[in-house]
């Protein structure tokens, strides 16, 4: 079973997540949570969790009678190994995205910035500082739309 075959299912990844959060679980616990969120039996969970260990995603050790699980790296990091090549199809997409996000953000601090110099609401849309409801405005440009009048009704 390959690493990614592993991790498709959400019964897996939960499991994952919940080790990943809390970093040592007991098998008990595990069964816990997932029999709730996901109506599956505890034969079932062990099941999982089976997979998990063998697939080199999960350690196992035991306590006393419990049975105490933990992350292994060696699972996430084959999928990572196998995820990167393909990274080049992604990462400049998240990038773009990344400073887009950061373009928006420097905008609306140099509008605050300033509507404070000129003593206006940093909020457009607080009505108790203007003490009136915002105008409309276009929201790419800032500005109030154009004036229009009503469409005529063509002559036949």
């Amino acid at each position: 079973m390959h690493a990614l075959d592993v991790l498709g299912d959400p019964v897996r990844r939960r499991i994952l997540e919940l080790l990943a959060d809390d970093g040592e679980l007991g098998a008990g616990e595990i069964g816990e949570i997932v029999q709730q969120e996901f109506g599956i039996s505890q034969p079932a969970v062990s099941q999982h969790l089976r997979v998990l260990r063998e697939h080199g995603f999960a350690t196992v050790r035991p306590e006393g009678r419990r049975r105490l699980y933990a992350l292994d790296p060696r699972g996430p990091r084959e999928a990572r190994e196998w995820l990167t090549p393909f990274e080049r199809f992604w990462l400049p997409k998240l990038d773009a995205l990344g400073t887009e996000l950061a373009r928006g953000k420097r905008a609306r601090r140099l509008a605050a910035e300033r509507a404070e110099s000129s003593g206006l609401a940093t909020d457009p849309t607080d009505t108790a500082t203007t003490g009136s409801p915002p105008a409309h405005t276009d929201p790419a440009t800032g500005t109030p739309p154009a004036a229009t009048t009503p469409a005529t009704e063509k002559e036949t």
